[in-house]
């Protein structure tokens, strides 16, 4: 039963962190340079606009939902231990949840506060600031989910 229930969290995370990665590339490759050549009073707009938005819909689930089921793998991979397989989801699950969790709680929202709050004034260092820990987030969702699917692949 536990391995069953095992194998669904790492479909779920297989999935959900490669669905995070894609949003977040979307954002690096061309979502913040559009906004960027629309100049300061339409890209603050607008990206004040995604930021009201995105919470509403169904990221915000998938945004907890797997950080979450991240925290289970990482502590059922600990409890059980089982070498390289085990090393493997518990690398998943720590590059998720720092890279993508810890970064958008501790960077990304803080700027989008401060952009909600501020606008214009900060919008320069705004767009590279964001996209850079942006960048990361992307890495660290496409890595983890990389790896759930070897931990699947290994099972």
């Amino acid at each position: 039963m536990l391995h069953t229930f095992e194998t669904g969290l790492l479909w779920f995370l297989a999935l959900g962190c490669g669905l995070m990665a894609g949003v977040y590339f979307a954002f690096s490759a061309f979502i913040m340079m559009s906004l960027s050549q629309a100049g300061p009073q339409a890209g603050v707009a607008s990206m004040n606009a995604i930021n009201d938005v995105i919470v509403r819909t169904s990221f915000l689930p998938l945004f907890l939902g797997t950080s979450a089921a991240a925290v289970i793998a990482a502590i059922l991979a600990a409890l059980r231990w089982q070498g390289v397989d085990s090393l493997v989801v518990l690398a998943g699950a720590v590059i998720y949840i720092a890279g993508m969790f810890l970064v958008t709680t501790a960077f990304n929202v803080p700027l989008n506060n401060a952009l909600a709050a501020e606008g214009e004034r900060v919008w320069a260092d705004y767009l590279s600031d964001w996209t850079r820990w942006n960048h990361l987030r992307t890495a660290a969702s496409l890595i983890a989910a990389a790896l759930f699917v070897d931990a699947l692949v290994a099972r």
